[in-house]
Order: C-alpha cells, then sequence, then structure tokens
C-alpha cells in the first residue's frame, strides 16, 4: 500500500488539480473545469492512506453509489491511471463559437487519446465525419466505420 505521502505526490503530478484540505487531516482535490457539478477527483484522502477517486463516468471500472472507486490499495501506476481517467472524464472543453457552427443540430460525439487530443465525430447529411478542431480530418459512410477507425487509432468516448 502507498503511504499518504506517496499518494499525494502522484496527484500533485496533475496541474489540473487544486487542493482543498477538510476535516480530520484528510484531503480533496478538485478539477477547476469540471463538465458536471462534480468536482472532486480525489475525495478524503486520509493521513492513514484510505481515500476515493470518482469513477463514475469511466467506462469499465467498479464505482460505489456515488461514483467513488477506494484507493487504499491500489498501486502507483493503477492510481495514476484512475485519477487521469478521472480527470478526463470530468473534464469539458468549451465548444467555440465556430464549432458551435459546425455542430448545429447534428449529433455529436468526442474521443479522446491519452495525449487528451480530441475528435469530434459528427452525423451530417447520412455521412460519419471526424474533425480535429475545425479541420475535417475523415469521412465514413456508417458509424461503425467511425467507431473502428477511431479506436484503432487510439481514441476512446469521451
Amino acid at each position: 500500500m502507498l503511504t499518504f505521502e506517496e499518494k499525494l505526490a502522484i496527484i500533485e503530478t496533475f496541474p489540473e488539480l487544486e487542493r482543498k484540505n477538510v476535516s480530520l487531516g484528510r484531503v480533496n482535490y478538485q478539477i477547476k473545469n469540471s463538465e458536471l457539478d462534480k468536482k472532486n477527483v480525489v475525495y478524503h484522502l486520509h493521513p492513514n492512506g484510505n481515500g476515493f477517486v470518482y469513477a463514475g463516468r469511466i467506462p469499465n471500472v467498479q464505482s460505489d453509489e456515488k461514483g467513488m472507486v477506494n484507493i487504499r490499495d491500489l498501486s502507483a501506476k493503477d492510481l495514476h491511471h484512475l485519477i487521469k481517467e478521472s480527470i478526463i472524464s470530468l473534464s469539458s472543453p468549451e465548444k467555440t463559437v465556430a464549432e458551435t457552427a459546425i455542430i448545429g443540430d447534428n449529433e455529436e460525439e468526442r474521443w479522446v487519446n491519452d495525449e487528451n487530443q480530441i475528435l469530434l465525430l459528427l452525423n451530417e447529411d447520412e455521412v460519419w465525419n471526424i474533425y480535429y478542431g475545425l479541420n475535417l480530418e475523415e469521412t465514413f459512410g456508417t458509424y461503425e466505420e467511425a467507431e473502428m477507425f477511431l479506436v484503432d487509432e487510439g481514441f476512446r468516448r469521451f
């Protein structure tokens, strides 16, 4: 089990997080630009090493009814990965006026890779287009083809 100090050192490698001291020596770390009201990424990290990370929006991660995962016995690698995924799941880049104009009333999905690059997948006029920023990158005849391309390129749904 990692110590409190080791967990703090891992958590503090994420500049997106802001430390908030709470009662009984516990610490929360919050993300400033959260898509939801949920802002705690790390919740009630205690000096005894117990604590939680929000994972309620991360696919294939078992969490409790509040979306939390206990981090008491996680390895350094697993803790780092879980925090990174939590931040991605709670972050939402603001749409620019140009993006809003491109998206319009079309069905959209955002996809992200490990470098936090975001691609926009839009259903436009019976084709699926992938945009990087405002640039059209690829066009596919079906959603399945677009999805396979994105997965092959290392992206996952945001």
